[in-house]
């Protein structure tokens, strides 16, 4: 069985703190992602900001990831590593950052449009986004994990696009990755130990879909995912603290 660790409101107001730091890095990313920017520049700066409100980065040196934020373009999943990468008009940029403050950790991923994109390229992160706000707005004390990922599944499903199986959600906490996993599709595996939320659970929910096929695979790098058939893949990310009456996203602004 597994055991989740109920958040106690001190520890709440922690990871509060936290996601308001990630809110404003990600709404600064949106800010200087523009057409010639490089990846490299948004990583130095996002790792400034995020010093700057005394937090840290928690993804640089986890498993040795050489960066503070992740930067997949276009047909990449996510894991992508900053660097001299320009930005190019119609692009499409998944950002994704965690923060720590105060030893408790917020994690919070959008995909950012540079310049004009396609119309098909606008309708992918507008499913994608709309998958994740109807999962949180199903979610209170009770909801079964089960439930979240068909709410995920359906959406994304029905608009004709893939949930990217290989990569997950999370609880989070005082670590980055804790129990449950939070999948965004029903398997037999999900409903033969499906999971409870109750008040206090804090989870990041993080849909990540493909226009195309569902499968990934891994770039030489040994980080990048990005999708097999090299379709445009989104990517949005909120972590959230479950109450008895829904929940409150922590990195919304």
């Amino acid at each position: 069985m597994t055991m989740i660790e109920c958040k106690s409101p001190r520890q709440v107001e922690r990871m509060r703190e936290a996601g308001k730091i990630v809110a404003g890095a990600l709404r600064l990313a949106r800010e200087l992602a523009k057409e010639g920017v490089t990846t490299g520049y948004l990583d130095k700066e996002l790792d400034r900001y995020v010093q700057q409100h005394n937090g840290r980065a928690m993804f640089k040196g986890y498993r040795g990831f050489p960066s503070s934020i992740c930067t997949s373009i276009n047909e990449e999943v996510v894991h992508g590593i900053p660097g001299p990468m320009k930005l190019r008009d119609g692009d499409i940029l998944s950002i994704d950052i965690g923060v720590e403050y105060k030893k408790y950790m917020a994690d919070a991923a959008a995909t950012i449009t540079i310049g004009h994109i396609s119309p098909h390229a606008e309708r992918l992160l507008r499913v994608c986004e709309e998958a994740l706000n109807r999962a949180i707005e199903m979610i209170r004390s009770g909801t079964k994990l089960s439930s979240l990922a068909g709410c995920i599944q359906d959406h994304v499903e029905t608009n004709g696009y893939s949930v990217i199986r290989d990569y997950t959600g999370h609880g989070i906490g005082r670590d980055m990755h804790e129990d449950p996993q939070v999948p965004n599709y029903v398997s037999n595996s999900l409903l033969s130990r499906d999971v409870t939320l109750l008040s206090g659970t804090t989870i990041a929910i993080e849909p990540m879909i493909s226009e195309g096929s569902a499968d990934t695979e891994v770039l030489d790098n040994k980080w990048t995912v990005v999708t097999k058939d090299r379709k445009l893949s989104a990517h949005f990310e909120h972590t959230v603290a479950v109450t008895d009456t829904g929940c409150e996203v922590l990195t919304r602004e």
